[in-house]
């Protein structure tokens, strides 16, 4: 089974602005929300940058940002505290894999986070069975499990080298499903749904950026099994940079990083 990952908000942060992007897509295309001062759910919050962007948009919004790690939700908590619009922001831990509302909510929205739930899509019928009517369940996911980045470390992670260290660490393909997919089931479950993906081409700049970005995110499970062994995760990591070099050569002004997603935004029947 896939390790649960420590996390590190400041490593997340180091491409604050272009996990940023996804988010800010998503949040153009949510309709109004049904009352004039919504409940809002930002599912798996992380360090709570992108949840004060629902602030902005409504102001006089109660939003909560839900996240399991420690460590994030310390982060988040800096933002914390009414808006100037006369709304609130808070922050609490819960696990997405068991959170269910304890009140009605006009928007419940997760931003890259629902590829660490395995079996996230049944968890949607409880999510949108606690909106409001014409309330809206709105999501993004990576669709990139089969990029090269994802790839190469699945490969070397089932090498003879560390097999027996990391066998069943990482997510595959299947953490997300296809859009046609998540389509039938918002669909099924009484929504309008308008779904759709979009593949960014960020262009990175630095030193090896590209495990800069995966060492905040997708590699974090095995940093996590390999903690313990400082100088295997050093052997691990430096045997999977070289790949990435391979993979993601460097041009004269920057890496060029393509990263699918996949978008959700679901809207309960009035």
């Amino acid at each position: 089974m896939p390790v649960a990952p420590d996390w590190d908000p400041a490593q997340y942060l180091r491409h604050a602005d272009h996990r940023a992007r996804p988010f800010t897509d998503l949040l153009a295309r949510i309709p109004e929300l049904p009352t004039a001062r919504p409940r809002v759910a930002d599912l798996g919050c992380g360090p709570g940058n992108v949840t004060t962007l629902l602030t902005d948009r409504w102001p006089t919004a109660r939003v909560t940002g839900y996240d399991n790690s420690a460590e994030m939700l310390a982060r988040a908590r800096e933002h914390a505290g009414p808006t100037p619009g006369g709304g609130h922001l808070g922050f609490a831990r819960a696990d997405a894999r068991t959170w269910t509302p304890a009140e009605p909510h006009d928007l419940i929205v997760s931003n890259a986070t629902l590829q660490w739930v395995p079996g996230h899509a049944e968890r949607f019928a409880d999510w949108i069975a606690a909106l409001e009517p014409g309330g809206t369940f709105a999501f993004q996911v990576p669709g990139n499990f089969d990029a090269p980045s994802h790839r190469l470390m699945r490969d070397l992670a089932g090498s003879p080298r560390w097999r027996d260290r990391l066998a069943g660490t990482l997510r595959h393909g299947d953490a997300v499903h296809t859009p046609e997919a998540y389509l039938e089931r918002l669909t099924g479950l009484g929504c309008t749904a308008d779904v759709w993906e979009t593949t960014y081409l960020h262009l990175l700049t630095g030193d090896d950026p590209v495990l800069d970005w995966v060492e905040g995110t997708g590699l974090r499970p095995v940093l996590t099994a390999l903690a313990d062994d400082p100088r295997a995760r050093d052997a691990f990591v430096e045997e999977y940079r070289t790949a990435l070099r391979e993979a993601y050569p460097a041009g004269p002004h920057g890496t060029p990083f393509p990263f699918r997603r996949v978008f959700a935004v679901a809207v309960r029947e009035a």
